[in-house]
């Protein structure tokens, strides 16, 4: 069957303007519930939604044993990524947060040279290497305003690349739909343990809180975007190249700016702007040298 490329466009479109209120939703969540709550809600409502799913498209919801230790870094790293952009857009906004986290491709590329042995020429390095300059000129506007709060979404980069990587070792194995719910699964079994012994210990970022009203819509919300962008990403991955939709994907932070200037009133500045526009134009060039060398773009970039 050949590429169906425009459904595999309006799906990736929808990732873009759907991830986003992911972060909407935990930055709202973020003024009354601690951040340790909200990553936890965001996977196990995600595992909830994730199980009948499987079973309606005829995927088992099971690994085998020796797929479970990958399975687990798997969950850690993304648990680590959500938990990190969280606490960062806590204080900071989204878009700003956004763009400094869109290094990570560079890292998957680093890290598939040492990983898999991928090839990268000097081109793609010097491309990355200005990458990473474009996100400093983000953050460090961000570290004067924010403090080392600033450096989270640096970290959620490195972690979701790394998740990035044992995704492309696992995807041979495993479907879609199972790896999603196990992932959610086994980051929920890990979560709770970690809050049950943060209740009452006063310590802010684990100690939860019973929500109250409309702060129920936001934690449900995080767990609801998170699966809805994710799904939207996998089946567009399976219907066309991540070369061709790889692109797209930088449209999330169109998407960012425009809900975090009409929900929060925050607006990137020149100087964030300018970073924006060097991350993405060096991204774009990387994208530009595997299509040339005929290769597959590494794993797409995505929402944690």
């Amino acid at each position: 069957m050949g590429d169906r490329v425009l459904p595999a466009m309006a799906l990736m479109i929808g990732f873009c303007i759907t991830a986003p209120l992911l972060d909407v939703f935990a930055k709202l969540a973020a003024e009354t519930i601690p951040v340790g709550q909200i990553t936890a809600a965001r996977f196990i409502v995600q595992a909830a939604l994730m199980l009948p799913l499987c079973w309606f498209v005829g995927q088992s919801a099971l690994i085998a044993r020796a797929q479970l230790p990958l399975m687990i870094a798997r969950s850690v790293c993304l648990l680590a990524a959500t938990y990190c952009f969280i606490a960062a857009i806590r204080v900071m906004p989204i878009a700003d947060a956004l763009a400094i986290a869109f290094v990570e491709p560079f890292v998957i590329l680093l890290l598939g040279y040492l990983v898999f042995r991928d090839k990268i020429g000097p081109r793609r390095v010097m491309a990355s290497a200005v990458g990473f300059g474009g996100a400093l000129l983000v953050i460090q506007p961000s570290l004067a305003a924010f403090g080392w709060v600033a450096l989270y979404p640096l970290a959620t980069a490195f972690t979701f690349a790394a998740y990035m990587i044992i995704t492309r070792g696992l995807t041979k194995t495993v479907g879609p739909m199972t790896m999603q719910f196990q992932t959610a699964l086994i980051a929920t079994v890990l979560c709770l343990p970690i809050l049950a012994l943060g209740n009452g210990s006063g310590l802010s970022d684990i100690d939860p809180v019973w929500p109250q009203g409309i702060f129920w819509v936001w934690l449900i919300g995080v767990g609801v975007a998170a699966a809805a962008s994710h799904l939207m990403m996998t089946y567009a991955l399976g219907m066309a190249p991540a070369s061709t939709l790889a692109p797209l994907h930088y449209l999330e932070i169109v998407t960012a700016v425009i809900l975090g200037f009409l929900i929060f009133g925050d607006f990137p500045n020149w100087l964030t702007w300018i970073g924006i526009a060097i991350i993405v134009g060096s991204g774009l060039y990387v994208i530009y040298r595997e299509r040339q060398d005929g290769r597959q773009i590494a794993p797409l970039p995505a929402q944690p």
